[in-house]
């Protein structure tokens, strides 16, 4: 995983340049975000300088098509913002790879209706940030279960949803929700439904006072949301989850855990720098494990850039996107993710020993550590490795490891 400041594209003739554009905007982004960091984490509020400036730099539609107010870039440059952002405020990282990915699911399987295009159109000139609602009551983290269903009155739908966890939700101008299909349909016959803060109110139920993360402000509401039918995405959930919703969530969220072990790093490497040069070339007893932390960091960075090109290599064919096997690596992708990046964190904080436990630290690694720990129980990993060990059963092994894709 490259840096904000190492974005290259390939011009006309082959010829790679910098992307000096999206690079200078990311790091207007991050500066900010940089800024209120610690106030984000100390009063579990949402990150709103940053996303002030995210919505100045016109990033939160860095992969809407220019026709609908976005840049046309893929999800590689959206990985790119979250693993930028990570490494300075975890929390301004992961809303944005959870509001991106809602852009992903409304732009990919939406129908093309002139109502429905205007809905994108309006999502990408103002720069909306879209906040998602996926789990319900008691069902935990199985999104593919709903128990609130849409209402169709003619040409309006309406939906009443105890929504559990809406991450950010106050400070979404819109709500990408599941639902049963219709008050008869059975729990699994999903759809998305996108409601725009003017068709919504939000009543809290469930307040946010959490180790890490805190700014995501992931609380509860219930969810009582108003629209047109053309609000309903077209196609089923079913469709959305395989070929949107799990593959960006899951590369999106490894970018930002990839952030925040670099972030955790860089200050390591800084605090062995600092010794060394204050004992005059002696390297404290913490050094090995910063070396340590850097390749582990290096192997995290390499196995996200990996599975970003697997994904964009089969986005444009649906039955690549369904395999059995691509599921099952992008589900392995967030449990290794989740587990190298806490260990790259750990790693860092044994290398800056005392100096990382201290909270009032220059290379305090407190606020890294606390948010990475959040992320192999963002949808339990024992749950994701109990529902593979059946995909493995039916999708057996593969023939070769040489792929000719």
């Amino acid at each position: 995983m490259s840096t904000a400041e190492n974005f290259v594209t390939i011009d006309a003739r082959g010829r790679f340049q910098r992307d000096e554009d999206l690079a200078s905007r990311i790091a207007a982004a991050v500066a900010v975000a940089a800024t209120f960091a610690n106030a984000v984490d100390q009063e579990a509020r949402f990150p709103r300088e940053a996303f002030d400036e995210l919505k100045a730099q016109r990033l939160l539609g860095v992969i809407l098509p220019r026709a609908y107010g976005g840049d046309g870039r893929t999800v590689a440059d959206a990985a790119q913002v979250c693993y930028a952002l990570g490494r300075v405020c975890s929390s301004t990282a992961m809303i944005y790879a959870m509001h991106m990915t809602n852009v992903a699911c409304v732009l990919n399987h939406g129908d093309t209706s002139e109502r429905y295009l205007s809905y994108l159109r309006r999502i990408g000139i103002e720069q909306m940030l879209l906040a998602s609602s996926t789990t319900e009551g008691q069902n935990g983290a199985n999104v593919r279960s709903s128990a609130s269903a849409i209402v169709r009155e003619g040409d309006r739908i309406s939906l009443d949803r105890d929504a559990s966890v809406v991450s950010y939700g106050a400070a979404a101008d819109a709500i990408v929700t599941t639902a049963r299909r219709s008050p008869e349909s059975l729990p699994s016959d999903q759809v998305l439904a996108l409601f725009f803060k003017e068709d919504y109110a939000l009543e809290r139920t469930v307040k946010w006072d959490v180790m890490g993360m805190r700014g995501t402000c992931s609380e509860g509401f219930r969810l009582l949301a108003s629209g047109d039918s053309a609000q309903v995405l077209s196609e089923s959930y079913d469709k959305v989850h395989r070929r949107s919703m799990v593959p960006v969530t899951h590369l999106l969220w490894a970018a930002c855990w990839a952030g925040v072990a670099a972030g955790a790093v860089e200050r390591a490497q800084k605090f062995v720098r600092k010794v060394s040069r204050a004992q005059k070339g002696n390297l404290p007893p913490g050094a090995p494990y910063a070396t340590q932390a850097s390749l582990s960091l290096m192997n995290l960075a390499n196995l996200v850039d990996s599975a970003t090109n697997d994904y964009l290599s089969r986005m444009a064919d649906p039955e690549a996107l369904d395999e059995i096997s691509f599921q099952t690596s992008l589900n392995l992708l967030k449990v290794s993710a989740s587990e190298m990046a806490i260990s790259t964190v750990m790693l860092a904080f044994q290398a800056c020993g005392i100096a990382g436990y201290r909270n009032d630290s220059e290379f305090s690694v407190s606020r890294p550590l606390r948010d990475i720990l959040s992320s192999s129980i963002m949808i339990n990993n024992n749950r994701i490795l109990n529902n593979v060990a059946t995909s493995c059963l039916i999708g057996g092994v593969p023939e070769s490891i040489v792929k000719t894709r």
